[in-house]
C-alpha cells in the first residue's frame, strides 16, 4: 500500500512539475524488474534493455499526461510487453548472439565449498523447476512471485481471467514444491558437525 502511494506521488511529481528526480526514482524502482520481464519475452539482454529504455523514453516524453494513468505499474508492464514484442520481431529478422548473453559466475572464495555446492544445486533445481513450467504458467509465476505484481494486474496485462492466473500460480507452486521435495529426499543425511 505504501509503495503504491509512493509510486503515485512520483507519478504526480513527474506529471505536474516535470521532476527529473521523480523520473530517476521511477526508473531505479522499475527498471530491473521490467528488464527481466522484457528478457522473458525477447531472450536477449541487449534487446530487453533497449525495450525498457524505450518505455522510459516514452514515459519522459508523455510525462505531462501521466496523471491520467490510473495504474502506472501496470502501464509500465504493458508498455514493456509491447516494446519487447517489437524487439522480438526485430530479433527474428536480424538474429545475433550478444556477449552479455553468455552468463559466467565467479565463485565467492570465502564460502564453505560443500554449502556453496548445495546452495548452487538447490538454486539450479529451482531454476529448472521454473523453466519446466508451461510458458504461460512460467510467465505468470515470475510476474507474481519475482516482480511483485498482483494477480489482478497480471490478468489484465496478459488478457486473462483472474481465475486463470490464480490456477496457474497454484499449478506452478505445486510443481515447484514437488521438485524441491524430490531434491530434499535425494540429499544424504549429514551427521552432526560437532566432534564427540
Amino acid at each position: 500500500m505504501y509503495e503504491d502511494l509512493h509510486i503515485s506521488e512520483l507519478q504526480h511529481r513527474l506529471a505536474a512539475f516535470e521532476d527529473p528526480q521523480a523520473f530517476k526514482e521511477l526508473f531505479r524502482r522499475f527498471q530491473p524488474a521490467l528488464k527481466k520481464f522484457a528478457y522473458s519475452i525477447c531472450h536477449s539482454h541487449q534487446e530487453a534493455e533497449e525495450a525498457v529504455d524505450d518505455v522510459f523514453m516514452r514515459v519522459w516524453q508523455k510525462r505531462k499526461t501521466l496523471d491520467h494513468i490510473h495504474n502506472l505499474r501496470l502501464y509500465l508492464y504493458i508498455a514493456t510487453r509491447n516494446f519487447s514484442l517489437n524487439q522480438l520481431r526485430h530479433l527474428r529478422r536480424n538474429p545475433s548472439l550478444q556477449l552479455e548473453d553468455i552468463r559466467t559466475d565467479l565463485e565467492f572464495l570465502g564460502a564453505n565449498p560443500q554449502e556453496l555446492l548445495l546452495s548452487r544445486e538447490l538454486e539450479a533445481k529451482l531454476r529448472e523447476a521454473v523453466a519446466a513450467l508451461p510458458p504461460q504458467c512460467q510467465t505468470i509465476f515470475k510476474l507474481v512471485k519475482e516482480d511483485g505484481l498482483k494477480q489482478k494486474e497480471v490478468a489484465e496485462l496478459l488478457h486473462l481471467q483472474p481465475k486463470t492466473v490464480e490456477n496457474q500460480i497454484a499449478i506452478a507452486i505445486r510443481k515447484i514444491g514437488q521438485v524441491l521435495l524430490a531434491y530434499r529426499q535425494e540429499q544424504p543425511v549429514r551427521p552432526p558437525s560437532g566432534r564427540g
